[in-house]
């Protein structure tokens, strides 16, 4: 599995991407928003941190605005990913951009329906959802569960990618179920790192090692 960051915080995605184990970077307009800074310099700037696909998300609505925002978009860097949502106009523009040689990332994913039409469309990705399915009372995770094995019965190229992962465990099923990527907060992925008999075992080690210390003098 792959592990992506969701923020537009270049800090976080540079302390992140120094332990080497991001693989790509995924941004929306309420995450841009949330820097106060310009989402093209942004948007270089991640590209020149993480080698792997970041998603940049357009803002139009209509099929036509998508697809001139998209291309325009596509060229800031190679590797960029053109996000657009899964509705009938975004899934016009994926195709397009998805013949044009763009790889698409099809967002706001809620049901393996949605994710089938969103490969037909060419996507490079397709998001679906968990937390905010959880929210609503559905098992968002059932739904990942599904459109991996929808795709992985008919060979379908397009990669699942789990989206709105709240906590380590939503990482974790993810992974058990079979999606390709996982792309998660900032604070999800630093917080895989850490368990309580992590920290107990690092004291009696230093421990030790300054009682052999002692010995030692």
């Amino acid at each position: 599995m792959r592990f992506f960051i969701d923020t537009a915080d270049v800090a976080e995605i540079r302390d992140l991407a120094e332990t080497g184990l991001v693989d790509g970077v995924t941004t929306n307009p309420s995450l841009v928003a949330k820097t106060g800074r310009d989402f093209t310099e942004i948007l270089k700037e991640i590209c020149a941190i993480v080698p792997g696909p970041v998603s940049a998300e357009v803002t139009a609505l209509e099929c036509e605005a998508m697809l001139a925002e998209g291309r325009s978009l596509a060229t800031l860097a190679d590797n960029v990913t053109i996000k657009v949502p899964l509705t009938p106009d975004g899934l016009k523009a994926c195709k397009q951009l998805s013949d044009d040689g763009i790889k698409v990332n099809v967002t706001l994913c809620f049901s393996a329906a949605q994710a089938l039409l969103a490969a037909k469309a060419g996507a490079a990705f397709v998001s679906p959802f968990v937390g905010r399915l959880d929210d609503i009372g559905h098992d968002g995770m059932a739904v990942v569960r599904d459109i991996v094995e929808i795709f992985d019965r008919y060979h379908i190229p397009t990669q699942v990618l789990a989206a709105s992962l709240r906590h380590p465990l939503h990482v974790v099923r993810a992974a058990q179920v079979g999606a390709h990527i996982s792309t998660m907060p900032y604070s999800v992925f630093r917080s895989m790192f850490k368990h309580p008999l992590t920290d107990v075992g690092m004291q009696k080690f230093l421990e030790d090692a300054r009682r052999a210390e002692k010995v030692g003098t």
